[in-house]
């Protein structure tokens, strides 16, 4: 609920001349066309719901206008994605209860997200909805070997369905870097006992975050959130040290990147293709490492042949069409189903 309201203050209060929360695809269109930047609200994990079915209502009128059932972990609704690293489940896909959340999103108008749950949970989801979905941040398995990632028969589904895959810029989605080498893992793994920080993660990139330098972002990020100004320069410092003395595994590129649009495109058509950045949980490849490298992408779309209506189709005509048919479908479902089942 903190979550909600920070972003309705930031939008009526603190910055209402910059940026204006979207409620449908009109509204974010027209907030555009004003100059004004577009906050749209989304729920990367519907454990919040608990066993409340009403509360997808009460995240509706909030603003809340997607929903993804699960994320890093299996919960009362979905089983998630990281299921498959041991073959362990709770609901072999959904729940009764992440059922009826289906239902109950198609009928406010919710998008459902299935960027997260596990594949099963997406299969199943998608023979439920009566709206198109989406996968707000997700590449394409055959190209990157990662459980996130959606396989050709999850693409089917989705072009069956309607809905659109935000293929996103995040380098370990896009291309299967090989593993930072031990000496590298050891030095990071030194300095970080060195100045009390967690010693487990990935050895990886110093500008990606785990707690060994490597990952999404979060973990190091956090923790290194903790420590005086000038101990976090010292330890930077420090990093930089390191990254010169066991160089850093490169990262995928634009043109690896929009090798993933290329590929789903080519599977299952412009219509169903998107983007997305999640910069702020470790996206960033070479080339697109924040919002002002945009560009480059584009760059890279015309450079492959892609129009101009196909690149704004990609960049955000696809994901607006969605949100506007699901809508409409809830609009159709309110006229026979006028509240939740329960």
């Amino acid at each position: 609920m903190e979550k909600f309201e920070a972003i309705h203050r930031l939008t009526k209060a603190l910055a209402a001349g910059q940026i204006e929360l979207a409620l449908t695809a009109g509204d974010v269109r027209r907030i555009n066309a004003a100059g004004k930047k577009v906050a749209l609200i989304g729920i990367e994990n519907g454990y919040p719901i608990g066993t409340d079915i009403r509360r997808v209502k009460e995240f509706y009128d909030r603003g809340g206008r997607y929903l993804s059932l699960a994320h890093n972990g299996h919960n009362q609704l979905a089983d998630s994605h990281n299921g498959e690293a041991t073959n362990t489940w709770l609901h072999n896909g959904l729940s009764p209860l992440g059922k009826e959340v289906v239902a109950e999103a198609n009928r406010l108008g919710i998008m459902l997200d299935l960027s997260h749950p596990s594949k099963e949970a997406n299969l199943q989801a998608l023979a439920l909805t009566k709206a198109p979905v989406i996968a707000s941040h997700s590449a394409v398995r055959t190209l990157c070997n990662h459980s996130r990632n959606m396989d050709d028969e999850q693409l089917e589904g989705l072009r069956k369905n309607g809905g659109v895959i935000q293929i996103v810029g995040l380098s370990d989605f896009i291309k299967q870097a090989p593993p930072a080498s031990a000496e590298r893992t050891e030095a990071l793994r030194r300095l970080n006992e060195e100045f009390g920080l967690p010693t487990t993660g990935r050895g990886g990139r110093s500008g990606g975050g785990g707690a060994t330098g490597g990952g999404r972002g979060r973990g190091r990020g956090a923790a290194l959130s903790q420590l005086s100004a000038d101990k976090r320069i010292d330890y930077q410092k420090r990093l930089a040290e390191v990254d010169a003395t066991f160089p850093v595994p490169p990262r995928a590129t634009v043109k690896d990147f929009v090798d993933h649009i290329d590929y789903a495109v080519k599977k299952i058509g412009i219509d169903h293709v998107g983007i997305s950045s999640d910069f702020d949980g470790g996206g960033g490849i070479e080339g697109w490492n924040d919002a002002s490298e945009s560009l480059n992408v584009t760059i890279e779309l015309v450079r492959r042949g892609y129009t101009e209506q196909q690149i704004a189709q990609i960049w955000s005509g696809n994901l607006l069409r969605v949100m506007a048919r699901v809508a409409e479908v809830a609009k159709d479902l309110q006229k026979s189903q006028p509240q939740a089942s329960r």
